[in-house]
């Protein structure tokens, strides 16, 4: 083998190598990006005194883009997160404040917000609420990034071993 060969085979083995690397790079860099604005939606019970609700909070480091929500009543479908579901869910005695969550909702980067509330005195009307909160109503939320077609979800259903 002369010495040109060699010179030329190590340049190519060089060059094959600088690319892969290169590509190696481009790779991770993509990956980082996605995850440093990749949202982290929790859905939070709160039951302090005269407040009982469940609260939305964006834990994550990017704007969370909502493409679907859904409302399950004792296990059926009910509708979409919205005003609308809210009047057939809800007794007028039991009015509470919500936050509707619509496809093509966003939920900023650290944003915390109550989806369904109820405050007052009234002990037994909070205890009430509180029972169909953590018994009944399921509020599921599915998600992306700004990037778009990850599929995050999140659901205020309790874990499956009942905790």
């Amino acid at each position: 083998m002369s010495a040109e060969t060699v010179v030329a085979a190590a340049a190519t083995v060089i060059a094959l190598g600088s690319l892969w690397v290169s590509w190696a790079q481009t790779r991770a860099t993509r990956l980082h990006n996605r995850q440093s604005v990749r949202p982290l939606l929790q859905i939070r019970r709160i039951r302090q005194d005269g407040l009982v609700g469940l609260k939305l909070v964006n834990a994550g480091l990017g704007p969370a883009v909502v493409t679907r929500s859904a409302v399950l009543l004792d296990g059926v479908v009910a509708g979409e997160w919205s005003r609308e579901v809210k009047e057939i869910l809800f007794s007028p005695g039991l009015w509470p404040k919500s936050y509707s969550l619509r496809a093509g909702s966003v939920v900023l980067a650290g944003q915390e917000t109550f989806l369904v509330s109820l405050d007052g005195d009234d002990a037994g009307r909070l205890q009430e609420f509180w029972s169909l909160l953590d018994r009944r109503l399921v509020i599921e939320v599915e998600y992306e990034s700004l990037y778009g077609g990850e599929g995050f979800s999140v659901t205020s259903a309790r874990p499956a071993d009942g905790s």
